[in-house]
């Protein structure tokens, strides 16, 4: 697949997407709370989306490589679940706990895609920084995004932001992607590389950056599902994702109220 550049309209249509996904996933923030079902949400998600009349992304969805689809509208993954954790009655949010929540919807035949960390009650010390150094790699990794810059680019920043701020591993085997007419286009964004290395960011492309960071190791493992990617070693993650416009300038975030 060869990087897309969206038109004017692709892009307003983008825009009012991504309006409309940070509106959902903000209002399904506000329900996580002790006791609360990660099923719960799901049920929540998909009906504000319908409400909205637009798609779920993920709801459906298969993968090159995956034997099944992905059940669920919205990605729940809790403490050492770094991505793709699939909701289910059985998954009970208690006080402590970290939990990622990702969302994608496809807004007139265009998609966009939202990722943001919430605590359950109190968290220790350790997992609110967990929360709060990720949510600053996220805008980090913009701040790099000026004219003239590469994929490397990104990745560099947010690799190096992490290092300064204490022992975190840094995710390498899930990465950010363009998005726009499919759920996944190219460029594969890492979060670590070299500046100035990987394709040229050019005004036009619109592109998913999401840094996910560990309290321990960098490797993950998957589930037996055949979604759920958790960190190697058990240690808790954070993950933050937007849906941004490359412009003539630097970038437009789509994926905020």
């Amino acid at each position: 697949m060869s990087i897309i550049i969206k038109t004017k309209e692709e892009i307003e249509k983008l825009r009012e997407g991504g309006k409309r996904l940070a509106t959902i996933l903000a209002e399904v923030a506000t329900r996580v709370h002790s006791g609360v079902s990660a099923m719960e949400l799901e049920e929540y998600t998909q009906a504000r989306i319908k409400e909205m009349g637009d798609t779920p992304a993920f709801l459906g969805y298969k993968p090159a490589g995956h034997r099944t689809a992905y059940p669920a509208a919205l990605i729940v993954s809790v403490n050492n679940v770094v991505v793709h954790g699939i909701p289910t009655p059985k998954i009970i949010l208690k006080e402590g706990d970290v939990v990622s929540l990702d969302l994608g919807i496809k807004h007139e035949e265009l998609f966009t895609d939202h990722a943001i960390t919430v605590p359950v009650g109190a968290v220790t010390k350790e997992r609110a920084k967990l929360i709060n150094v990720t949510r600053e790699a996220l805008a980090v990794a913009l701040e790099a995004i000026v004219p003239g810059a590469r994929v490397g680019d990104i990745g560099h920043a947010v690799e190096s932001f992490a290092k300064k701020q204490g022992k975190y591993g840094v995710v390498k085997a899930l990465a950010g992607h363009g998005v726009g007419r499919a759920i996944h286009e190219d460029p594969y964004i890492p979060n670590y590389g070299r500046k100035g290395t990987g394709e040229l960011l050019v005004p036009g492309m619109v592109v998913a950056i999401e840094p996910m960071l560990t309290l321990g190791s960098d490797e993950v493992v998957e589930g037996s599902d055949g979604y759920t990617m958790k960190t190697e070693d058990g240690s808790c993650a954070a993950h933050f994702e937007h849906t941004v416009l490359i412009t003539e300038t630097g970038y437009e975030i789509l994926t905020k109220t």
